[in-house]
C-alpha cells in the first residue's frame, strides 16, 4: 500500500511541477516592454510566488518520492538510469528558471519571446521524454557505453582527468 501513495504523490506533484516548469516562460515573456514600476512588482511577486511556493516544493516532492519509490521498487534498470537523466535535465531547467526570475525583473531586465518559445518547446521534449521512457521501458544495449564506463571507478577516473587538464 505504501507504494501506491508513493506513487500517487510522484505522479501528482510531477503534474504540478512540469505544469509550473510550462507556465514560467510565458510569465517571463509578459516582462518584455513592461516599464511601469507597479505592473513590474506585481508580476515579479506572482512569478516568485509560483517558482518558490509551488513549483519548488513539487520538484522537491516529486524528486523525494521518486527516490523512495526507487528503493520501494528496486528498479535497477538501464532505461531508468536514461529516465534519471532526463529528470536532471528537468531539475537543471529548474534551477535556470530560478535564475531568471531574479534577473529578469531587474530595471533592465528582459525575455524575449523566442527564448519563451525555446524554453518552453525543451521543457516539453523532456517531459515528452521521461513519458516515453516510463511508458515504453525500452531495452537499452549497454554495450553502446564506453568502455570506461564499464570499469569500476571509471566515471571517478574520467572526472580526475577532465580536472587535470582543467587546473594544468
Amino acid at each position: 500500500m505504501t507504494v501506491v501513495w508513493l506513487k500517487t504523490a510522484h505522479i501528482a506533484s510531477l503534474v504540478v511541477w512540469c505544469g509550473c516548469l510550462l507556465v514560467l516562460p510565458g510569465l517571463f515573456a509578459q516582462r518584455h516592454g513592461v516599464t511601469h514600476d507597479p505592473t513590474r512588482f506585481d508580476l515579479q511577486r506572482l512569478t516568485r510566488f509560483l517558482f518558490v511556493t509551488i513549483a519548488s516544493p513539487a520538484a522537491f516532492v516529486a524528486i523525494g518520492t521518486g527516490t523512495a519509490l526507487i528503493f520501494a521498487r528496486e528498479v535497477f534498470t538501464a532505461w531508468f538510469a536514461l529516465k534519471l537523466l532526463v529528470v536532471g535535465g528537468l531539475a537543471a531547467l529548474h534551477v535556470r528558471h530560478g535564475f531568471v526570475v531574479l534577473r529578469v525583473f531587474e530595471p533592465s531586465g528582459s525575455y524575449r519571446p523566442l527564448r519563451k518559445v525555446v524554453m518552453t518547446g525543451l521543457t516539453l521534449g523532456l517531459i515528452s521524454a521521461i513519458l516515453w521512457l516510463v511508458l515504453e521501458k525500452p531495452a537499452v544495449d549497454l554495450a553502446l557505453l564506453p568502455d570506461w564506463l564499464h570499469r569500476p571507478g571509471g566515471l571517478r577516473i574520467m572526472v580526475e582527468d577532465l580536472i587535470r587538464r582543467w587546473i594544468s
